[in-house]
């Protein structure tokens, strides 16, 4: 299971921000062939992803690429198809038919890859579970602009319209058994103030982690989203009580059962 918690995009027409991005404390780098790429630029992104994915060394930095729904997408994924990947974020996803074609094509060309499918569509909303349970799937998505304009929402001044989308997604993933989804990603790269509030209450709402489209939001979403120190001696101490004893009580004298320990071992996922 992946220990990642943030997610650099990096547009797919600019080679000389890959590097940086590698080197930017990010856990994973997600290479975009999608909404970064115009669509005359489409063969020259994906022979300069193909170029860099086949060369780099990442070490404990994962490697994705988003690739284009449609037409272009299993060019995209065969161009790009190497070892070296994580895997693919495919985008606009609106059944399990869509993720199963993908399986089969992974399976010819890049058999270790997982898949993490974007939500956008109101569609896509209500096959989020069966998207969930299609084959390669980590982690589910939201990608939340085009889902706004697919539902006549206005997200931008109303958080509260996305919501339903959010919980469900959320929901899925959990009745699924995959990874709770990472947060979508925010405009906002220059008030530290705001995105760390935005960051915390997408965590109460079951998001882990978060898609960044700068560096300088990486270091704040790695924050909100990993365990203080009192978090994980509490976990530790949690665990090793139901270890030694079946049962037991935590330092505040409630009852550890199994939802408790649950919780504990989520925690110590994400200690590094």
């Amino acid at each position: 299971m992946s220990g990642a918690l943030t997610y650099l995009y990096v547009p797919g027409t600019k080679p000389d921000r890959f590097d940086k991005a590698l080197a930017s404390g990010a856990d994973a780098v997600v290479l975009d062939l999608e909404d970064a790429v115009a669509l005359r630029d489409k063969d020259s992104a994906r022979r300069t992803v193909a170029d860099w994915v086949a060369a780099v060394e990442p070490g404990d930095v994962e490697i994705w690429v988003r690739v284009n729904p449609g037409t272009l997408q299993e060019d995209d994924v065969r161009a790009v198809a190497h070892p070296t990947l994580t895997g693919f974020w495919l985008p606009k996803v609106g059944s399990a038919d869509e993720v199963a074609a993908v399986d089969t094509l992974l399976a010819e060309v890049c058999p270790q890859a997982v898949v993490s499918p974007m939500i956008e569509t109101g569609g896509g909303v209500f096959e989020a579970l069966s998207i969930a349970r299609a084959p390669r799937v980590r982690f589910l998505q939201i990608g939340e602009v085009d889902l706004a304009v697919d539902l006549g929402v206005d997200a931008e001044t109303d958080d509260s319209a996305l919501l339903f989308a959010r919980s469900q997604v959320v929901a899925a993933s959990a009745a699924a058994g995959v990874q709770a989804p990472p947060a979508a990603v925010s405009r906002n790269f220059r008030d530290v103030e705001a995105f760390t509030a935005d960051c915390r209450h997408l965590a109460r709402l079951g998001f882990v982690g978060r898609a960044c489209i700068h560096p300088a939001q990486v270091t704040v979403a790695r924050d909100v989203w990993s365990p203080t120190d009192d978090d994980v001696r509490t976990a530790r101490e949690i665990l090793a009580a139901l270890e030694s004893d079946g049962a037991g009580v935590d330092a505040d004298g409630y009852l550890i059962d199994e939802a408790v320990a649950k919780r504990a071992r989520r925690v110590l996922e994400h200690v590094s």
